[in-house]
């Protein structure tokens, strides 16, 4: 919420820098992209603790109600998988921007902060994706198959 708020605040002010005072900030743009950049790969970490992520429900319907639940946690655990792999790869290019010692143009700020996003975002989602595991396999023991059905407030008419 607070990169939010600081994005679309810049954001306003470069408008009215650029369209009332015919002069634009030289860092506003700059900062304004930086921080869409965390707040994408924070809001990744954000929906993985809601267990909200968009997917598509038509092949889970295409299961047997029986299967569903492991289909469900088969998914969570090649999103574990897969935010393993951008946590390497980022670790691997965040250290190369640390080592060039690099800054961005307008406000000189260290690249390899800007390039951490993915590294600290996908280990969030990681750490997330963990839980959600956890947790759906805790359902699954007990018998609960309802966290796994298609719930209609999730559904989104086009």
């Amino acid at each position: 919420m607070i990169l939010l708020s600081i994005f679309t605040t810049i954001l306003f002010i470069q408008v009215i820098m650029r369209y009332v005072f015919n002069n634009s900030l030289s860092w506003s743009e700059e900062l304004a992209r930086y921080l869409f950049i965390w707040l994408v790969f924070i809001g990744i970490s954000f929906g993985a603790k809601q267990m909200k992520h968009l997917k598509i429900d038509a092949f889970l319907n295409l299961v047997p109600k029986k299967g569903r639940p492991y289909v469900v946690i088969l998914a969570d655990v090649i999103v574990l998988v897969f935010s393993f792999i951008v946590v390497y790869a980022a670790y691997i290019t965040v250290g190369k921007y640390y080592g060039l010692g690099t800054a961005s143009p307008a406000i000189h700020c260290p690249l390899w902060l800007i390039h951490a996003a993915p590294l600290v975002g996908y280990t969030l989602t990681a750490i997330r994706q963990v839980q959600a595991i956890r947790y759906r396999v805790g359902r699954l023991k007990a018998g609960d198959l309802s966290e796994f059905e298609t719930k209609p407030e999730d559904e989104v008419d086009l």
